[in-house]
């Protein structure tokens, strides 16, 4: 920020240009954030509210579904706002980076593009939200305003390392309860099957006892 470029007409000129480009990219990604947490924290935008998050986070496998419900909701609503306003920027970066990547596994197996049911959204929010968490809000912000005391680098280093291992702990587990189902739903096709083919044979049964009484 301090970089002087005489080219362009000194400090003045080299700050406002990135810290511009820093403000439009946390209006971005912080909008869109907060918009989507809104969908699921107040039923906004012709979202499900917390009660239709929950079933979504049940069906997707996050167990329990209301807690992950809420959890998902704050981190976008709570992450997307804070970048925004550039304020506590390490901290809401991360959380926001932490919820896609919990959103991105859900739309792994779709691929990347959006139209396929891939992950292109969740990936573009949580790498710009991890990017603005690292890089800072720049000058046209609150955590400027207010001395940077909530965006020292070493809370930019445990908010993302919490992240990272809360976010990871709860795709596995995710993962594992997926699996589980699918275990179970195929267990449960092969009983009925078993079922349809034993009461098949019993019918078969006194079809062919009946012919073979007639011929006698």
């Amino acid at each position: 920020m301090g970089r002087t470029n005489r080219r362009h007409g000194g400090v003045v000129a080299c700050t406002c240009r990135s810290d511009v480009g820093l403000l439009l990219a946390r209006l971005g990604i912080g909008g869109v954030l907060m918009a989507h947490g809104a969908q699921k924290l107040f039923g906004w935008f012709g979202g499900g509210g917390i009660e239709g998050t929950t079933a979504a986070m049940e069906s997707m496998g996050f167990e329990p579904g209301r807690e992950n419900a809420i959890a998902a909701a704050i981190g976008e609503t709570g992450g997307g706002a804070l970048l925004a306003l550039g304020l506590a920027t390490p901290a809401a970066g991360a959380a926001a980076a932490g919820t896609m990547a919990a959103a991105a596994a859900v739309h792994w197996e779709g691929g990347l593009f959006t139209q396929r049911g891939g992950y292109e959204l969740p990936l573009l929010l949580g790498l710009g939200s991890a990017a603005l968490g690292f890089t800072g809000a720049g000058t046209l912000s609150l955590d400027e305003a207010t001395g940077r005391v909530l965006d020292k680098p070493w809370q930019a280093a445990a908010a993302f390392v919490g992240t990272a291992i809360v976010a990871t702990t709860v795709i596995q587990r995710r993962n594992r309860t997926v699996a589980k189902r699918a275990g179970a739903a195929e267990e449960a096709e092969r009983e009925a099957e078993a079922a349809q083919n034993a009461a098949s044979a019993e019918q078969a049964k006194p079809a062919g006892h009946s012919a073979s009484s007639k011929s006698d």
